[in-house]
């Protein structure tokens, strides 16, 4: 990997040191100032956090892993019009209902996002759910966003990046091609078209009563793990051509 990338990755992991580090003492005076429940502040500071690692993997990896224009690429969270699907419309019993709805289909949408819309041109390739942690229950919300999704970006690229995994199997022990585990992969099998890409940045399972933010419990961010996401990433520009221009 290059050198810059790797001066870039440094610098992530200064920052999360920084940060962890410090949220038990930060989240302590927000409660006493702001009168805030602890586990919400140390739950927004983590999530934050995560959200910042990756939006610089995503950079990292278009410009200096790839050699591609910064102009070139865009990343927001902006809602998705999910339309109402008119077969659904039809098979509503009550004719007024069904005929109002009919009338009025156009207005008839749900607002979706996920933590990271990847644009390369204007055009959406990628799709990144950020989490501090994942369980199971949420990847079945995680599932469902994406599944709708696809529907309006047929070629999106599915990830989902986390700081630890509680999601059993061997997510928080290897970096390069998991094995997954047995709960996720069999929630996984009933969406078909979602190829869900799940990048687990710190080792070990997460445990409820060992949070990182604990001095005694701090994770260390490994370098070769950053270098990993960066390089999901990186195939995920090359597979849809976005570097063909």
């Amino acid at each position: 990997m290059k050198q810059e990338v790797r001066d870039k990755l440094e610098d992530i992991i200064v920052t999360y040191e920084r940060v962890v580090r410090v949220m038990e003492h930060n989240a302590a005076e927000k409660v006493k100032e702001e009168a805030r429940a602890y586990g919400g502040v140390i739950r927004s500071s983590k999530g934050q956090l995560q959200e910042f690692i990756t939006d610089e993997i995503i950079r990292t990896a278009w410009v200096l892993e790839l050699g591609q224009s910064p102009s070139r690429l865009a990343i927001n969270k902006n809602k998705i019009a999910i339309p109402i699907r008119m077969d659904y419309i039809s098979t509503i019993k009550d004719e007024t209902v069904r005929e109002h709805i009919l009338k009025n289909a156009h207005n008839y949408t749900y607002g979706l996002s996920v933590d990271k819309h990847v644009f390369i041109d204007g055009k959406m390739l990628m799709g990144i759910e950020c989490k501090a942690y994942t369980e199971n229950a949420m990847i079945k919300r995680i599932l469902v966003d994406f599944y709708l999704l696809l529907t309006q970006v047929p070629d999106l690229h599915c990830y989902l990046f986390q700081l630890e995994s509680q999601l059993g199997g061997d997510y928080s022990s290897t970096i390069q091609s998991p094995h997954g585990s047995k709960p996720t992969h069999t929630l996984m099998s009933y969406f078909e078209n979602v190829r869900l890409n799940i990048v687990t940045l710190l080792p070990g399972e997460r445990k409820v009563d060992q949070p990182i933010n604990k001095e005694a419990f701090f994770k260390h961010l490994p370098m070769e793990r950053l270098e990993a996401a960066v390089a999901v990433l990186s195939e995920g520009f090359l597979k849809s051509d976005a570097c063909i221009k």
